[in-house]
């Protein structure tokens, strides 16, 4: 299975906020949304990415107070990335080594979506039991299988 395949899945909804909008406004948008992670985006452009570590870090820093904090002042300005035809295994192991848990994906350099370790998780999940049903289903037939051939 391709990273492409779970974009396909989970559709194309990027959820963003500029450099300059305030840390408060990300988490609102965060919570409301129930994710975990924001693209920063400059224009049509990636900026970086604001997850829910660099606002509670910036919230320790400053005492539980975000105050007039930015998210393009917290953001990570180089997060890794992926492309649509990693497999899930090559994502699953990049986010591992990395401590990331969300991958944005882009195409020569246009952004596709980002998705999560959840996401992969659900997409390994759901392979796996598609896997076991057609194994469960061989092995049930077998026996017939090797009567006829007999």
């Amino acid at each position: 299975m391709q990273i492409r395949d779970i974009l396909g899945m989970k559709g194309g909804t990027i959820f963003s906020i500029e450099p300059e909008g305030r840390l408060a406004a990300a988490v609102d948008l965060m919570v409301s949304n129930d994710i975990g992670s924001l693209v920063v985006m400059r224009g049509s452009e990636m900026a970086g990415m604001l997850t829910f570590r660099e606002v509670l870090q910036e919230l320790n820093a400053r005492a539980g107070n975000l105050g007039d904090a930015r998210a393009g002042d917290v953001m990570n300005a180089a997060p890794i990335t992926g492309t649509p035809t990693d497999t899930v295994e090559h994502a699953r192991e990049t986010m591992t080594a990395n401590h990331v848990r969300y991958l944005p994906i882009v195409d020569q350099g246009r952004l596709l979506g980002v998705i999560s370790f959840h996401d992969i998780a659900k997409a390994v999940i759901k392979q796996t039991d598609f896997e076991n049903r057609l194994l469960k289903r061989y092995i049930k037939h077998w026996p017939e299988e090797q009567e006829r051939n007999e």
